[in-house]
């Protein structure tokens, strides 16, 4: 973790204080992000802590902003990505659920079990499941299919994908790999050529055996 020091001595950084308060929140939920338990787990004095925020609540929706960023704003990324068919398409939104840069599952957990007792928290993330939603709704439109079968397509797509996580399923990644093709043409309509999940598995670093 960077450090930056002045008269008073050590204070952290910004992004130091944010990482915290991210890994107090995966543990133990957002009850646990609080200032003092944050600058005991860096060792840290809790004033400290403004030299970066004004408040808690500062701190809160910069994490809110952390999450938005990374898994809303990959899911867009990847629907928009190249593709030569829908299938591979399909294929660069999944790289979201193998990769925890592009989507991180635990922190979309975390995110919606805070949801659950914060009506502020819960606007985000309808908000949140609605851009998603229509980004993956242009993508099917993107290549032919009509306004409602997009929707359905997406909705079918996403939800499964949020079951998952919600249900926390915990799943063997070889025993995943093997199942992809199979959500792809539920999901698509399409049988993925072999080309395309080489590239997508090449990606993961997974060899099928």
């Amino acid at each position: 973790m960077e450090q930056v020091s002045n008269d008073s001595g050590w204070r952290g950084s910004q992004e130091g204080w944010l990482e915290a308060a991210y890994e107090s929140l995966l543990e133990a939920g957002v009850d646990s992000v609080k200032i003092l338990p944050l600058a005991k787990r860096l060792n840290l004095s809790r004033t400290s802590f403004y030299w970066f925020f004004k408040d808690r609540e500062e701190l809160l929706a910069a994490l809110i902003g952390r999450w938005r960023d990374r898994n809303t704003g990959n899911i867009l990324k990847q629907s928009e990505a190249y593709a030569e068919s829908l299938a591979e398409a399909m294929l660069n939104v999944f790289d979201c659920w193998l990769n925890k840069e592009l989507f991180d599952s635990k922190f979309e957990f975390a995110v919606r079990s805070w949801a659950l007792q914060s009506d502020e928290i819960l606007a985000e993330v309808q908000k949140a499941d609605q851009v998603r939603l229509e980004a993956l709704k242009r993508m099917f439109m993107r290549f032919g299919h009509s306004e409602i079968t997009a929707d359905v397509r997406a909705r079918t797509t996403y939800l499964v994908q949020i079951g998952y996580i919600s249900m926390q399923t915990q799943e063997d990644v070889a025993l995943r790999m093997k199942r992809i093709p199979e959500y792809i043409a539920i999901y698509t309509g399409q049988v993925p050529e072999q080309r395309e999940l080489d590239r997508f598995f090449s990606r993961h670093g997974y060899k099928p055996t």
